[in-house]
């Protein structure tokens, strides 16, 4: 699904993240688990990623995006948004969302709250949510907001998917304004394939299989060289389909912000775009891959560390379990994180 909406827009007007305190590095892995830094570091970019200890959920790293990213937008109290848009594969509970927590530990007591699982592609997907929202009406202004505990779904024997996952919360504030002002989101390729779901996913837990004998079943299963092959050809062939749609050509991107699962993806989908390798923006070497939060993390690094810069054309794309991809566009507007 290919969109550009007519008339009102998304704009982005403030920025937050928030990671756990405790740092695990590539070392303290390799010390109880059959690898190396050096395969760590050469097949995913990773050195080190936080992970959620004791009092430290995905509300509680949400709840701290989205302050930061509501003090950026410069509001305060019950009324400074219209709703709550929280995409997160590890909500707190089954049941119910997680969203409407948030939202009351925000002082929001009121508003619209929900969750969106969209695993890795959640953030692309509550902004184009948000944005929804906007267009139609129903919203002045939405936090978006992305954040996974996704260490809590992974196998602590399994060597392969534990230095890669990460925890972390990253959001947004989306005010009404103009198609074609800065920070302006839009348009938004969104896209998914159910038949594959089995490339990426935790069999367990569910409706279907709500108890299993083998703890195992309860676990993150991953299929790394098709997610691989997948992730690299969906995401290219979706920020080529946004910028179609935006009249952009590859050369007037100045920088990427991929879906931070791994270096190797987010320079091999740059490379099939034909962008240089100095427009992909990656904050993986220190957080690892955090689902739906990667993004807004690498934004607000990124923005934090003058990577992008006012007036930066700038193209997001994630490929997630699902399997879920999507990608959006915007020109970076002038926000300093909280």
């Amino acid at each position: 699904m290919s969109t550009q909406a007519p008339g009102r827009a998304a704009v982005l007007a403030g920025l937050g993240a928030s990671l756990p305190v405790k740092v695990l590095d590539n070392h303290e892995i390799t010390s109880r688990l059959d690898t190396s830094d050096e395969w760590i570091r050469t097949r995913t970019g990773i050195a080190e990623r936080r992970v959620s200890g004791p009092g430290e959920s995905t509300v509680d790293l949400a709840v701290a995006a989205g302050r930061r990213a509501l003090a950026s937008a410069g509001l305060a109290g019950s009324e400074a948004v219209d709703a709550v848009v929280l995409a997160t594969s590890t909500a707190d509970q089954l049941c119910p969302a997680s969203a409407p927590q948030v939202a009351s530990r925000l002082g929001l007591d009121g508003v619209a709250a929900f969750d969106l699982n969209a695993v890795c592609s959640g953030f692309v997907y509550a902004l184009a949510t948000g944005g929804g929202l906007i267009a139609g009406g129903v919203a002045r202004r939405v936090l978006v907001i992305g954040a996974d505990t996704f260490t809590s779904l992974v196998d602590p024997e399994d060597r392969t998917t534990v230095p890669i996952f990460g925890d972390g919360a990253g959001a947004v504030v989306l005010r009404a304004g103009l198609p074609d002002e800065p920070g302006a989101f839009g348009p938004f390729d969104l896209h998914s394939e159910g038949e594959l779901a089995e490339l990426l996913w935790v069999e367990a837990g569910g409706s279907k299989h709500r108890n299993s004998a083998d703890p195992r079943d309860h676990y993150l299963v991953m299929q790394g060289t098709a997610v691989f092959r997948h992730a690299c050809a969906r995401m290219a062939e979706s920020s080529r389909a946004v910028l179609e749609q935006a009249g952009w050509m590859v050369g007037d991107v100045d920088r990427f912000v991929g879906h931070q699962a791994n270096i190797r993806i987010l320079q091999s989908t740059a490379k099939q775009l034909g962008l240089p390798v100095d427009a992909v923006v990656a904050n993986i070497q220190r957080v690892g891959n955090t689902s739906a939060a990667s993004i807004p993390l690498a934004l607000a690094d990124a923005c934090a560390d003058g990577t992008l810069e006012s007036g930066h054309r700038v193209l997001l794309s994630a490929f997630g379990a699902g399997l879920t991809w999507g990608s959006t566009l915007l020109r970076w507007p002038d926000v300093v994180p909280g």
